[in-house]
C-alpha cells in the first residue's frame, strides 16, 4: 500500500524529480545509440513499477550512465531487438538475486574499484558525447572499445570531429556547458529561487530558446533534421501499441545474448545496492532499504522494459538525490514522476522534437565529469596506495579495454593490494551477556590491518547485536583501516542510538 499522507511533500518532489530525469532519459538513450523513446520507456517503468515495488521510500530508478558503455557496445553486436531479448534475460537474473537474498554481494567489492569504474564511464561519457557536442551527429561514434574493428581508436574518432564542426552546435554546447557550470556554484546555490529550478531543465530551456532565436538571426547556425532529439509523434502514430519495439527471441539461440544479460544483471544490481547505500545515508529518517527486495523490483522493471523497447535500468542517485532534496518522503514522488513522463511522451512529443542533441550532450559531459572530477582522484590517492592502485588500474583497464574485463583486473588489482597487507583474520569478537541489563556485552579487538574483506562479516555483528546491547570496538593496536570498514563504523554510529545501543571507540581517532 501506499503511504499518503506526505502528498504535499510527495507531489512537488515528483515535479522535481520528471524535471531532472527527463533530458536525463533521454540523454543516456543518445549516449547508448539506442532510440530516445527507450530511455524515456525505461523512466517511465522505473518511476511507475519499480516506485510500486521497491521498498525504498526515496530511491528513482531509471536508464543509467554506468550502463551505457554496456548497452552501446550490445545495441552494436546484437542489433536492438535481440539486445532487448538480454535485458529480459537480465532482469529474471536480477529477480533471481533477490529472492536468493543476494543483497549482500556489493560489500565484497572495494569502493575502490566501484569508484574506478564510475570514474572511467564517465570519461568514456565526456569522449563519445564531444562529437555530438560540437554537432557531429554522424552513427560512426557507436563502437565503445577505445581501440575499433576498423583500426581506428576514440581519439581519431574526436580528430574527425573537431575538423568537422557545426558552429550552430558549438555555440549552443558551449553556452550550456558554461549555465551548467553556473549551476554548481555558490552564486546560484545560495540564490533562494534559482536553486530549486533543476539545471538539466534550463539547460534544455536555453537550447529550444538559442536554436529558435538562430532560425532568424544566424541561419547558417540553426540546427534541424538529425541534430534534433528524434521522438514518434505517439498520436499521430496511432498510440503506444504502433510505437512499442519486442524483443527478438532468435538471440536465446545466440551465447553472445546470454553475456550480456548477465553482464548487465551484475553491473546493475551493484549499482543499484551502492545507489541505495548512498541514498540510506541521505535520508533525514534513517530508513534502510531492503536490499533483496529491491533486486527483485529491478528484475521485475528490466523484465517489463526489455519486452516493450526500454533500456534497462538501475536505482539512481542523481535522481534519487534530486527527491530528497525537494523534499521527498515515500515513493509516491518516484510513481508520480514516471506518471509525468507518460503523459508527456504520449501527448506532448512535438515539444521534446524541439530539443537540439547537443544540449543533451552538454548534460551528459557534466554528468562524466562529475562522476571523474579531479577532486575523486585527490581524495582516493590520500585514502593511500592500497585505495588509490585499484582506482587508478579499474578506470585504465576500462577505457583501454571493455567495461566487464576492466572490472575483473580492478578486482584482480584490489584483491592483491588486501593480500600484501594482510593474511590473517582482521579483529577478535567477544561477546557476553549485560551485567543486570537486557542486551549483550561485544567487544570487537581490531588488529593491526583491517580490509574491505573484513566489512561484510563486521557489518553483519554490528546489525545483528540485540537493542541495548553495549558495543566497544578497540581499535588501538590498528594501524591501517580500509575506507570501507571505517563508513561501515561510521554509518553504524548514526544509528546506535535509534536501536538503543550504547556504542564505544576505543583508541580510534576522528
Amino acid at each position: 500500500m501506499l503511504d499518503l499522507k506526505y502528498w504535499k511533500q510527495d507531489v512537488p518532489a515528483g515535479i522535481v524529480v520528471f524535471l531532472v530525469a527527463l533530458p536525463l532519459c533521454m540523454g543516456i538513450a543518445l549516449a547508448s545509440g539506442a532510440p530516445l523513446i527507450s530511455g524515456l520507456i525505461a523512466g517511465m517503468i522505473g518511476g511507475v513499477v519499480v516506485g510500486f515495488f521497491s521498498g525504498s521510500p526515496l530511491s528513482v530508478s531509471g536508464p543509467a550512465a554506468g550502463l551505457y558503455v554496456i548497452v552501446l557496445g550490445a545495441i552494436t553486436e546484437l542489433g536492438f531487438d535481440v539486445f532487448l531479448t538480454a535485458v529480459v534475460l537480465a532482469g529474471a537474473l536480477q529477480f533471481a538475486f533477490g529472492v536468493a537474498k543476494a543483497g549482500f554481494i556489493s560489500h565484497y567489492f572495494p569502493a575502490s574499484v566501484i569508484r574506478g569504474m564510475l570514474a572511467a564511464i564517465g570519461l568514456l561519457l565526456i569522449f563519445k558525447q564531444i562529437p555530438h557536442l560540437i554537432g557531429v551527429d554522424s552513427d560512426a561514434f557507436g563502437e565503445m572499445q577505445f581501440q575499433q574493428a576498423d583500426g581506428h581508436n576514440t581519439f581519431d574518432f574526436l580528430f574527425y570531429a573537431f575538423q568537422n564542426p557545426h558552429w550552430g552546435a558549438v555555440v549552443i554546447g558551449g553556452v550550456i556547458i558554461a549555465q551548467l557550470w553556473l549551476w554548481e556554484t555558490s552564486l546560484i546555490k545560495q540564490n533562494r529561487f534559482l536553486k530549486g529550478v533543476p539545471g538539466a531543465l534550463v539547460a534544455v530551456l536555453l537550447g529550444v530558446g538559442l536554436n529558435e532565436w538562430f532560425a532568424s538571426a544566424w541561419r547558417e547556425g540553426y540546427l534541424e533534421g538529425i541534430h534534433m532529439v528524434q521522438l514518434p509523434n505517439i498520436p499521430e502514430e496511432g498510440g503506444w501499441l504502433n510505437v512499442l519495439r519486442y524483443p527478438d527471441l532468435s538471440g536465446l539461440t545466440q551465447l553472445a545474448t546470454y553475456k550480456v544479460a548477465l553482464t548487465i544483471a551484475i553491473v546493475a544490481s551493484l549499482e543499484t545496492l551502492l545507489s541505495l547505500e548512498a541514498v540510506d545515508k541521505l535520508d533525514v529518517l534513517k530508513r534502510q532499504s531492503p536490499r533483496d527486495q529491491e533486486l527483485r523490483a529491478q528484475g521485475i522493471g528490466n523484465m517489463i522494459s526489455g519486452l516493450i523497447g526500454g533500456l534497462p535500468m538501475t536505482a539512481v542517485i542523481v535522481r534519487s538525490s534530486a527527491n530528497i532534496a525537494a523534499g521527498g518522503r515515500t515513493k509516491v514522488s518516484a510513481i508520480f514522476h514516471g506518471l509525468l513522463l507518460i503523459t508527456a511522451v504520449s501527448f506532448f512529443p512535438k515539444l521534446l522534437m524541439h530539443i537540439p542533441v547537443t544540449a543533451l550532450s552538454a548534460i551528459l559531459i557534466i554528468v562524466g565529469f562529475k562522476l571523474t572530477k579531479p577532486a575523486l582522484f585527490v581524495s582516493q590517492w590520500k585514502l593511500g596506495v592500497n585505495q588509490f592502485y585499484p582506482f587508478i588500474i579499474t578506470i585504465l583497464a576500462i577505457v583501454l579495454t571493455d567495461l566487464l574485463v576492466g572490472i575483473g583486473i580492478g578486482l584482480c588489482a584490489g584483491i592483491f593490494f588486501v593480500i600484501r597487507a594482510q593474511n590473517k583474520k582482521s579483529f577478535e569478537l567477544t561477546k557476553n551477556p549485560r551485567a543486570n541489563e537486557e542486551g549483550l556485552e561485544i567487544t570487537i579487538q581490531l588488529d593491526k590491518h583491517v580490509s574491505f574483506l573484513n566489512k561484510a562479516e563486521l557489518l553483519d555483528i554490528l546489525e545483528s547485536a540485540p537493542d541495548n546491547s553495549k558495543i566497544t570496538i578497540d581499535g588501538r593496536v590498528n594501524e591501517s583501516m580500509d575506507h570501507d570498514v571505517e563508513e561501515v563504523i561510521h554509518s553504524f554510529s548514526d544509528r546506535a542510538e535509534d536501536k538503543k545501543i550504547e556504542l564505544e571507540l576505543t583508541g580510534m581517532n576522528d
